[in-house]
């Protein structure tokens, strides 16, 4: 097959997608709107199906290589002192790597065969039967016989093309921050937690024994502290932790002060339908099933996987490829939606 290709977003499900397509004979593209590959500091699973995936592009051996191998998950009480155990098999039934690794393990297993634009975004997207007319904040315009939108929670792709954020995304009650600091608790290959209802706390250290990874999230009614500035995110975190004991009160001192502060909210996408035309969204864009799920990467990954896999059958006849995908995708999807949404119930209890 040939035709010219254009993903939005260098993230598991892009980066993944690009690596078949570009297998398939397409000339790929991909527009990240951050000037560099994101890091991330949490930890992301592969299960199941993702195993293989990986698997057949190459990369399970160096994802087993990078695997953080944890402990079981320590649950501490307000005095500092262990509660209580999570096996943890119960949190990752499979492989667990840092975000970064995995992004940087797929960005150079696609490097040499895949044009990658970083520092610039999609600002317009015109549709017809032939192809798609896209134009960008820095580049000049090109056309593309599809269009992909791999670009998470908020998709540029989604918004130009489906409509407004509101009426695909749905909160389910809580939002988070992560960064790292000092390992002053000096964690090896074990993490804490340390709960109280609307409110938790997960400690754990990763390959540098000096640094710990800290995720701190709280009940909020609704994501629009996602789009503020980190003052005020910093804000909503230091006042849903007011009066919170243990190490809190240090973490709290210790995010002021973090290089690498991120926040984000725990959210689903739900749509009707993915795809529109020549365009198609694969990953976080289409059906995120928050963290709570624990099947973010490995959606993507799989999502990717099957949307090639429709292309290639259909001889690249996306009326054909699309509704294929989204029909043997959807169930997946929906089961792990549905475990996102109870487990966000109880995940700060």
């Amino acid at each position: 097959m040939s035709g010219e290709v254009l993903i939005s977003g260098a993230g598991v499900a892009g980066m993944s997608l690009a690596y078949w397509l570009h297998r398939q004979g397409y000339g790929v593209s991909v527009v990240e709107r951050a000037a560099a590959l994101r890091g991330g500091l949490h930890a992301v699973g592969f299960r199941g199906d993702a195993l293989g995936v990986l698997d057949g592009m190459g990369l399970l051996p160096q994802m087993r290589d990078h695997a953080l191998r944890m402990d079981a998950i320590t649950l501490i009480d307000a005095d500092g002192k262990p509660a209580g155990e999570l096996p943890v098999r119960t949190v990752a039934d499979g492989l667990e790597v840092l975000q970064a690794d995995v992004t940087r393990l797929l960005h150079s297993n696609t490097a040499d065969d895949v044009r990658y634009v970083f520092d610039d975004s999609i600002t317009a997207i015109d549709r017809d039967e032939d192809g798609v007319s896209v134009a960008f904040a820095r580049a000049s315009g090109r056309r593309y016989d599809l269009v992909i939108g791999a670009d998470g929670l908020y998709s540029n792709v989604r918004r130009h093309v489906f409509g407004p954020h509101r009426d695909f995304v749905r909160h389910l009650g809580l939002s988070g921050v992560g960064f790292t600091t000092a390992n002053w608790l000096g964690l090896g290959r074990e993490a804490l937690r340390y709960s109280t209802p609307g409110r938790s706390v997960h400690l754990f250290s990763a390959r540098n024994p000096d640094r710990m990874i800290v995720s701190l999230w709280g009940a909020t009614a609704s994501p629009h502290a996602d789009r503020l500035g980190r003052d005020a995110q910093e804000r909503l975190v230091r006042e849903r932790f007011a009066g919170a004991v243990w190490q809190v009160p240090r973490l709290l001192e210790a995010m002021r002060l973090a290089p690498d502060f991120s926040f984000a909210s725990a959210c689903q996408i739900t749509m009707d339908r993915w795809s529109h035309g020549r365009v198609v969204l694969v990953g976080d864009a289409a059906y995120c099933a928050a963290p709570t799920a624990g099947a973010g990467a490995s959606q993507a990954l799989i999502g990717a996987h099957v949307l090639a896999a429709r292309l290639l059958e259909s001889a690249g006849d996306h009326t054909a490829a699309f509704p294929a995908y989204e029909r043997d995708l959807r169930p997946f999807i929906t089961e792990n939606q549905s475990k996102g949404a109870e487990a966000a119930k109880t995940f700060a209890v």
